[in-house]
């Protein structure tokens, strides 16, 4: 079967992970699920020096066709599809981002 997934050798991707179709990881992100799931859609991208964990039973989902951005945090936090989450943003425990959302750079 074709591997309808991409991470990059440079990435890390530990604990409970779900990558949908066509996801991809790049260079320098941390996709890190010790503590709770981690769940990434179809179409997802994750580039370069992302970090995505969680805390203690709170997971991060992330829906289908989201871009996260060079540098971004997420965290325990709720992305529904089709979103932009824009390079170095922060989004903490908690927060929910809705579909079609853009979410700026540097925001926090």
């Amino acid at each position: 079967m074709e591997n309808l997934r991409y991470i990059h050798p440079a990435a890390v991707v530990m604990g409970d992970v779900t990558l949908g179709e066509y996801a991809n990881i790049w260079p320098g992100a941390v996709v890190r699920a010790d503590m709770a799931p981690i769940e990434i859609g179809a179409w997802t991208n994750v580039q370069d020096g992302c970090v995505l964990h969680v805390d203690t039973g709170l997971p991060l989902l992330i829906g289908s066709n989201v871009t996260i951005g060079h540098r971004a945090v997420l965290h325990s936090c709720t992305i529904h599809d089709n979103c932009l989450i824009g390079m170095g943003a922060i989004i903490l425990d908690g927060a929910v981002v809705g579909e079609n959302c853009l979410i700026a750079a540097g925001s926090d």
